[in-house]
């Protein structure tokens, strides 16, 4: 088998972005180890190929020939192409897999979280998500409507997203939860809107219904997500595939967080009208109560 004339990718976005095409265009045993292999890029760093084929439950002879699809001449190269890549973003802070248990006692814990905390939103604000976002903010501002979409645990982030975004803007609609909601909203999109379907592994099906949905109507889509291979990634406008890393029993949201603050604020900070919306706003909810200011009585 001939290795790919291309030069082998060398940031971890690029090597995850070369496996998920894979998934889609590789033979079926290639297929699954990429799908695998987006998911554990630690392992790909670490391991034999002898380890690495029975920790992801296939033959030796498939290790290689997915090596050489993504570009490189064998497993050696492509092994350091991918150590070298988690280096450049941090992506050897802490494990998801990890047991809580492990450091039940003593400031073990808060200081794994720490660190993964810091590595996420720095691997957030690399490079190339520096060009993404700004891709992102023209697409919003450029938005007639804008639909957050995110259920369970992102239901948050979508939340928040929305809430901060519609201060300033009356193109935010309020976020969708509820699935009839979503369904309602989403079908009636066009290619003048935004949808952000927000969902990490498990991928919540409501939301992956509401980016089909929005596909088939024409509408943008930019996917916060955590994998290339992510359903809702699947032939997205833009997609953020967001670190997560830590040892929290849910993938860390911080930089998820850190991604909605940022393209609100670089969408105020484009704006003339944004901040007399914000004022606006304010006014309005101190004058009906909604807001109590320290020292006033109950």
């Amino acid at each position: 088998m001939n290795a790919s004339t291309d030069p082998p990718p060398l940031t971890l976005d690029d090597l995850r972005k070369t496996l998920a095409q894979k998934v889609q265009d590789a033979s079926p045993e290639v297929a699954r180890l990429a799908e695998w292999a987006l998911d554990h890029p630690q392992e790909m760093a670490f391991h034999s190929v002898r380890a690495l084929a029975k920790r992801a439950d296939v033959n030796a002879n498939t290790v290689f020939r997915l090596a050489v699809a993504l570009g490189f001449s064998g497993y050696d190269p492509c092994r350091r192409a991918f150590q070298a890549a988690l280096r450049d973003r941090g992506g050897m802070y802490g494990s998801r897999a990890q047991q809580l248990r492990s450091e039940a006692d003593g400031d073990g814990l808060t200081d794994r979280i720490r660190a993964s905390a810091h590595a996420n939103v720095d691997a957030l604000f690399d490079g190339e998500n520096h060009a993404r976002i700004g891709q992102a903010v023209d697409m919003l501002m450029a938005a007639r409507r804008i639909h957050t979409v995110g259920v369970r645990s992102c239901f948050s982030l979508a939340h928040y997203l929305a809430y901060t975004g519609r201060m300033a803007f009356d193109s935010f609609a309020p976020p969708l939860n509820e699935p009839g909601g979503i369904a309602d909203a989403i079908t009636e999109t066009g290619p003048e809107d935004v949808v952000i379907p927000i969902t990490f592994s498990l991928y919540s099906a409501e939301v992956v219904r509401a980016h089909d949905t929005a596909r088939a109507r024409g509408a943008k889509i930019i996917a916060i997500t955590d994998s290339y291979a992510s359903p809702v990634a699947r032939d997205a406008d833009l997609v953020f595939c967001l670190p997560m890393a830590g040892p929290q029993t849910l993938p860390s949201q911080g930089a998820a967080f850190a991604l909605a603050e940022v393209l609100v604020g670089h969408m105020i900070a484009h704006c003339d009208h944004a901040a007399k919306r914000i004022a606006d706003y304010e006014a309005r909810m101190l004058e009906f109560g909604a807001y109590m200011q320290a020292g006033s009585p109950r």
